[in-house]
């Protein structure tokens, strides 16, 4: 039984925001603003009817204190089990153990990876005063020293319109990365989804967060210009990231649920999507446009072929190569991948090779087919779950 004193540790709450990137997630999470100060764009459902709030600094801090006493107690009770400071072991127990709340879990998730980053929530933490923010920044730094990465959200715009004195300030306070939605570098396509920014914004930012010291992460959503705007999707995106060099470059390809402002477009035909096939080859005229030094990443479960990624230049070619070797399988073997990937059992496309995982793939698709289903539209279903 635990004593009263842990227990107590243990009830402390603090808030927690909805998302957080790919990268960030074992990171400890702190809602600095809630929600988002744009919430326009039609790609995005994740805070449509929700009113973007400035959450005051006491209030930051308090949570920040929350989280210091639930580490507390989960490091208390690694020592009372003669873990001593190994808390890998004690966080786990708490992780898998839903009546502690999320509080604890996404505490005892941090800790069980040793507790070394910090994301600030939710999308759109740069608007923050950069006093105020730079005052959260260091308080958090000043309660976990052992953090080595402080990392946030922020919008091309936003950073645009900090001073270069700001973002060093931030740097300075212990801001690490910044993760911006850059999405597309094409302006009509800007504008059709409604990303209240321009290439020139993007660009802009991006530089100034460059030149600012803060390690720099652009995310583009294959996909996102649907048949008719793909190639200038491709092309332009590349040419925005060419002028910024970000540090990461991370894919996301797109999916359109009825959660979305854009599935009525879908709906009534002006917008029109890609199949697979489609959104891989766009990938292809993306990469083989790039001329950057940024690392590319692909490790959204959206994504189709998670292998293509790698230090840029130097891996462009192999990127290429994969997907060149995907787009040369017959069609019914790409299918099989497709019906793979989305069901979870193929990871990477040698995994084809598996005659076991293969059959059973084979199996599925020729009983979607014998029930009358189209199997394309099985995999859409499927991708909804992950969203």
């Amino acid at each position: 039984m635990l004593s009263y004193s842990v227990t107590e540790k243990l009830s402390h709450t603090f808030e927690l925001g909805p998302i957080r990137p790919p990268s960030e997630a074992y990171s400890l999470l702190i809602r600095a603003t809630r929600n988002c100060p744009w919430n326009r764009c039609q790609f995005c459902p994740v805070y449509k009817g929700s009113k973007f709030e400035l959450r005051p600094v006491k209030e930051i801090i308090k949570d920040i204190e929350a989280v210091k006493a639930i580490s507390e107690g989960i490091k208390e009770i690694a020592w009372k089990m003669g873990y001593g400071n190994k808390v890998r072991e004690v966080a786990a127990m708490f992780s898998n153990q839903s009546q502690y709340g999320q509080c604890v879990h996404n505490v005892a998730l941090w800790l069980g990876t040793r507790g070394k980053t910090a994301f600030l929530q939710d999308s759109n933490t740069l608007i923050m005063r950069t006093p105020e923010l730079t005052q959260v920044i260091t308080f958090l730094r000043k309660t976990f020293p052992s953090l080595n990465r402080v990392t946030t959200y922020g919008r091309s715009h936003t950073a645009a319109r900090k001073s270069l004195a700001e973002l060093k300030e931030l740097k300075d306070a212990g801001l690490d990365r910044i993760h911006i939605g850059l999405e597309t570098g094409y302006d009509p396509l800007l504008a059709y989804m409604e990303k209240g920014c321009t290439a020139k914004n993007h660009i802009e930012g991006g530089k100034k967060v460059k030149e600012a010291g803060i390690s720099l992460c652009e995310y583009v959503m294959p996909g996102l210009g649907g048949k008719k705007m793909s190639q200038e999707h491709a092309r332009e995106t590349a040419k925005v990231l060419n002028e910024i060099d970000p540090d990461y470059i991370r894919l996301r390809s797109l999916h359109v649920s009825p959660t979305m402002p854009l599935w009525a477009r879908l709906q009534d035909g002006d917008f029109e999507l890609q199949t697979e096939d489609e959104v891989v080859r766009e990938i292809g005229v993306f990469i083989e446009n790039l001329q950057v030094t940024s690392y590319l990443k692909n490790d959204h479960i959206l994504n189709l072929l998670m292998e293509v990624e790698g230090q840029m230049p130097e891996d462009k070619g192999k990127c290429l190569n994969i997907i060149n070797k995907y787009l040369s399988l017959p069609d019914e073997e790409r299918l099989n991948f497709k019906v793979g990937r989305r069901t979870g059992l193929y990871n990477r496309l040698p995994d084809l090779s598996d005659s076991y995982k293969h059959d059973k793939i084979e199996q599925a698709i020729k009983h979607l087919r014998a029930q009358g289903s189209n199997v394309e539209e099985a995999i859409f279903r499927l991708k909804n779950s992950f969203i």
